[in-house]
């Protein structure tokens, strides 16, 4: 790694209606204008960014570097939270947002070169590369309002770089500058391996019986191997449908009305007993002062994350489910909740315009940040897995991390935009930030086998968290063989040495990829290429 130096400009915005940034000036310990002081303090090789704005409330700061990279650099960034089959090296494009972090690959000379934030910040960060320089725009809104922080100095980021590397390949380079980005990950004590329901259930159609036979067919496929699988009860298991608010106290009448009867079962059948929520919205609104200001999702209401009483409730929902036997916690649709939009919509705006939390002094990466821990405390010795979770916010709170949208137990071609895409592309962040879950493998009568035995195996080499979505009319010999096979391989931890995608330069979904000390070629695509999506997916941008 390389020491930060100050950048050559800073630039505050106070309100988006303010239109252009204003220059702060440079002074002893950073830059400042009347209102703002924007505090830069090197932190061994990083540069602490401190804001205080005691007067005025605060949207943006802007640093600017005069450092210009070369002309035919490959550039790679980061998503907000999960990435939805777009991550990809790209030539320069100014206006591109790239959360988090980037990395620049000159084909020229072979050196790789990028900057981040650490973990954890008070600010959503993302970065602009452009012909004369480099931008980092610290977003430190509340909701869609300036933050008015008051007397509060807000340690907004701190800035890490990693030196033109010539030395080692753009994926280890990657996997370095992430690892000075973390330096105290959470992990799973061992391989985290299971089943999960949702890619032939959907939420619909299934009840106890039928979790208990997925519990059972991955204790099978594992073989007795030393190392417990999980069965994850995804969504459905509660009232509401779908994929509903809480609240959380009991299952679905009439089918889930033992939870800890189930938890029981689960762990009698031979696998860890795991479930699904989603903590930060209601299905049933008992107060509305609970719920936030601004546009909220239908039917579900969402909560304001800066009240400190639905963070205790919150707590107390986490902790009846651990309290049930539940040993891993999968948590959802909280980024969408607060924000109501989906990552690949949140772009430089984040939100819609208009609306503020009910505690106006905190940021939105505060707010998030002070869910996550309440989640992690509240779930004591159990795994938590986030999903829709901002991992750049959650490395170090939880466990493992959905790091793209979901997979399809419905249609191929959405497991190899997304699932194969997140796997090559953060993969650098599994064992730096946490254990990386790129979703699961179906294994469904609607999808082709031949293909989702691809991205199984794959997915069990990396030493990833790899679930399992099987259901029971696609089983064969042939299945199960496959299936047992990468389970195996999962619960021992993938291959030795791991995986790296080898041309992924150059695609976004690579085929090439080192396996160990070898080298396997995957076959993606369909025999007509790459097919629409039937299922109303393609509104997602893609």
């Amino acid at each position: 790694m390389s020491e930060v130096r100050v950048p050559d400009e800073v630039f505050v915005l106070h309100d988006d209606d303010d239109g252009r940034p204003a220059p702060a000036r440079r002074g002893h310990t950073g830059f400042a204008t009347p209102d703002v002081a924007v505090d830069l303090n090197p932190a061994g090789e990083g540069l602490e960014i401190h804001l205080s704005s005691p007067r005025r409330g605060l949207s943006r700061v802007a640093l600017r570097w005069h450092d210009p990279l070369p002309e035919p650099a490959l550039i790679l960034g980061d998503a907000w939270e999960r990435s939805y089959g777009d991550l990809q090296w790209r030539h320069r494009q100014p206006d591109r947002v790239m959360p988090w972090y980037w990395l620049a690959h000159d084909p020229a000379t072979g050196r790789t070169e990028g900057m981040g934030v650490r973990v954890r910040p008070a600010a959503f960060c993302s970065w602009n590369l452009d012909e004369d320089g480099v931008t980092l725009w610290l977003d430190v809104r509340n909701g869609a309002a300036p933050v008015e922080p008051g007397g509060r100095r807000l340690h907004a980021a701190t800035v890490v770089r990693l030196g033109p590397r010539a030395d080692v390949s753009p994926f280890a380079a990657l996997t370095e500058l992430c690892r000075a980005m973390c330096d105290d990950p959470l992990l799973p004590p061992e391989p985290v391996v299971g089943a999960n329901n949702w890619y032939y259930a959907y939420g619909r159609d299934f009840g106890p019986g039928e979790v208990l036979r997925d519990a059972e067919t991955i204790a099978d496929l594992a073989g007795g191997h030393p190392v417990r699988p999980f069965c994850v009860v995804d969504a459905g298991w509660s009232p509401g449908g779908g994929c509903p608010g809480g609240p959380w106290t009991a299952g679905l009448p009439g089918l889930f009305d033992d939870m800890p009867g189930l938890a029981a079962g689960i762990a009698a059948a031979g696998a860890r007993p795991g479930i699904w929520l989603r903590p930060a919205a209601l299905s049933v609104v008992d107060d509305p002062s609970r719920l936030r200001a601004g546009p909220r999702p239908v039917p579900e209401q969402p909560l304001d994350l800066s009240i400190p009483d639905n963070l205790h409730a919150i707590g107390a929902d986490v902790r009846r489910l651990t309290g049930w036997g539940f040993e891993l916690i999968k948590h959802d649709f909280s980024t969408y909740d607060h924000f109501a939009r989906w990552g690949f919509h949140m772009g430089r705006r984040l939100t819609e315009p208009g609306w503020a939390l009910a505690d106006r002094t905190v940021t939105n990466a505060e707010v998030l940040l002070s869910l996550y821990r309440t989640i992690r405390q509240a779930a004591g010795d159990a795994l938590v897995l986030g999903c829709n979770t901002v991992g750049h916010l959650a490395a170090g709170l939880v466990h493992l991390q959905r790091t793209g949208d979901d997979t399809s137990g419905r249609f191929w071609e959405r497991t190899r935009r997304m699932g194969v895409n997140t796997l090559a592309f953060r993969l650098a962040q599994h064992h730096t930030f946490f254990a990386v879950d790129a979703d699961c493998v179906p294994c469904t009568p609607a999808t082709p086998w031949e293909r989702n035995r691809e991205f199984l195996d794959l997915v069990a080499r990396s030493g990833t968290a790899l679930f399992v979505s099987v259901d029971p009319r696609a089983r064969t010999a042939g299945v199960d063989a496959d299936l047992r096979a990468a389970v195996r391989i999962a619960l021992d931890g993938g291959v030795p040495g791991g995986v790296e995608p080898l041309d992924w330069l150059h695609t976004s979904s690579p085929r090439d990829w080192r396996t160990g000390d070898g080298h396997r070629r995957y076959r993606w695509l369909e025999p007509y290429g790459a097919g629409p999506l039937m299922d109303g997916t393609e509104l997602l941008g893609l």
